[in-house]
């Protein structure tokens, strides 16, 4: 089963995003974001939900280990 984050790296990259496409859209840096899919930087609640915004995801689905998403 792959972690949260590397879900949530295969979901941008299913979407063809960078690094840089998710920053603009969070209105955040490049190199901040990049520290939250390496988890490098705690991931808070808001964030969490303008990142699964983006994917028309629920946070559940993407952060939580037994999402449909999984299988």
């Amino acid at each position: 089963m792959e972690g949260s984050y590397q879900k949530l790296k295969k979901i941008r990259m299913q979407n063809g995003l960078s690094y840089e496409d998710m920053a603009k859209r969070l209105e955040i840096s490049k190199c901040y974001y990049w520290q939250i899919e390496h988890k490098r930087r705690r991931l808070y609640y808001d964030m969490a939900l303008k990142i699964t915004s983006i994917f028309n995801l629920k946070p559940d689905d993407l952060f939580y280990e037994t999402s449909p998403l999984d299988k």
